[in-house]
């Protein structure tokens, strides 16, 4: 029986159990960080970029094993594993360049010596909710634009991945990091909640779901002092249309939808094709999805997707391909466990063109909908029959054809011939809709993390009142 006062991580692949610690306390950490915010912001951002260009050494020495941590912890392969520590350790850099595009001091000089400055200052302490997807690079992208503007942060991360959380932080205190600039909070969801309404944080930076990301908002609502920056996943679209070349646009595809086993806030959920020219298109996909290989992170030769994340994700997925299916939606890759008592699912294609009132819904893991339309204009209207907007892909199509679809897609990330997923780290990363709360991360990460702070100044007191005085 598992002890309720403690959090424990079990390998998807496996069910071996992975890591242990108690549950943390969140007043106790909110208090340390408290205490320490003077000092952190005290210091010049010189020194705080410093600090961090260490956490990126320590990154460096650290990344074997963290690729294998990060590989355990989530069932992502190996090589996927590395990838995004590869990508954690680039954050580095590219966040402390951000931050001096976006919030870079300005002086304006003026009239009788009076100048204008524009500086800007940190929040204080921030709260930050991890998600599992992934779950060393996607809180970095907080943590590391919130550090560098001299906030102190509580991290949470998920409760299905704290082992990598908990590594990040350690990876911090390694570079030098005070201890309480950067806290860990170890806890279920309830934590999570209690950390979000808790009165000692000035601001909640969270990726997740968005339904959680909707009580967070509503909860904010009624504190407009504090900032909230959400950023939600997506019922992601990609058009095929106009396909020169069939096995490109069917590999593109399957990457989009099925890498990370569909377990990314940017996979395609919904693939939008002409009537009547779809066909090939489908049996070029089919013939990929039976050759992907579907393992142990860890094994040989190296698969191209592990499980999902734990056995409920994979129950909940299996249970909406089902439902799908009962409302008429016509099979094209059944979906299915291959492992009875592990997270292991393999990739669903299910022509859902039929389906009345489909769910617009994200379904976390790789489940795919193909979607039959007569035109263009219907393929437009049907990826944008959406509350979600997140990211969206076009295949092939003309240059004029791309400008209509970036000019018509309601989105924050709008691909041409590239993967869903495909959005450059230098770049923002945001969503409209369900999918985040126009506070984009990525590049503009630097926006939520300081204020401006707007001063005119002069060295000697001058005031003059030439009008009203008897």
């Amino acid at each position: 029986m598992a002890d309720p006062l403690e959090i424990r991580s079990y390998e998807p692949a496996t069910g071996a159990l992975l890591w242990s610690a108690p549950i943390g306390d969140v007043d106790t950490e909110i208090a340390i960080a408290r205490a320490g915010f003077g000092d952190w912001a005290g210091r010049a951002i010189a020194n705080r970029t410093e600090m961090l260009r260490r956490f990126g050494n320590v990154i460096r020495m650290r990344h074997a094993a963290l690729t294998d941590l990060l590989s355990r912890e989530t069932g992502k392969p190996l090589w996927a594993a590395h990838q995004e520590v590869d990508a954690a350790l680039a954050k580095v850099e590219l966040s402390i360049a951000a931050y001096g595009a976006r919030t870079g001091a300005q002086r304006f000089d003026g009239d009788l010596g009076v100048r204008t400055s524009v500086r800007h200052k940190p929040h204080g302490i921030l709260g930050v909710l991890g998600a599992h997807s992934a779950p060393l690079l996607q809180p970095l992208q907080h943590i590391l634009p919130a550090l560098i503007a001299g906030n102190n942060i509580v991290f949470k991360p998920s409760e299905k991945t704290p082992a990598i959380g908990a590594a990040l932080i350690d990876c911090l205190y390694a570079a030098e990091l005070p201890v309480a600039s950067a806290r860990l909070l170890i806890g279920d969801a309830d934590m999570g909640r209690a950390l979000a309404r808790h009165p000692g944080i000035d601001g909640l930076l969270f990726t997740g779901r968005w339904d959680t990301g909707r009580e967070l908002h509503r909860l904010y609502g009624e504190m407009p002092n504090k900032v909230l920056a959400l950023e939600k996943g997506g019922n992601n679209p990609i058009i095929a249309w106009d396909v020169a070349d069939m096995p490109q646009a069917a590999t593109m595809i399957v990457q989009s939808a099925f890498s990370s086993a569909g377990q990314h806030c940017t996979a395609a959920r919904r693939l939008i094709v002409e009537e009547g020219k779809a066909q090939t298109l489908i049996d070029e996909i089919s013939k990929l999805v039976e050759r992907l290989i579907i393992g142990d992170p860890h094994s040989k030769p190296a698969p191209f997707m592990g499980p999902l994340i734990d056995i409920k994700a994979a129950d909940h997925l299996l249970e909406a391909y089902l439902d799908l299916m009962m409302r008429g939606g016509r099979p094209i890759r059944h979906m299915a466990r291959p492992i009875a008592d592990r997270p292991f699912l393999t990739p669903g294609l299910i022509d859902v063109t039929d389906v009345d009132n489909r769910p617009d819904a994200e379904y976390y893991g790789p489940l795919l909908q193909v979607i039959r339309v007569p035109d263009f204009e219907a393929a437009l209207k049907e990826a944008n029959a959406t509350q979600f907007g997140l990211c969206a892909s076009l295949i092939g199509g003309s240059p004029a054809l791309y400008e209509r679809f970036w000019a018509e897609m309601r989105t924050g990330v709008a691909n041409w011939n590239r993967p869903t997923f495909d959005v450059v780290m230098s770049a923002p990363l945001g969503g409209v809709g369900l999918s985040g709360n126009h506070r984009p991360g990525g590049a503009y990460a630097a926006d939520y993390c300081a204020y401006p702070v707007v001063s005119t100044e002069v060295e000697n007191v001058r005031a003059l009142i030439n009008i009203g005085l008897r």
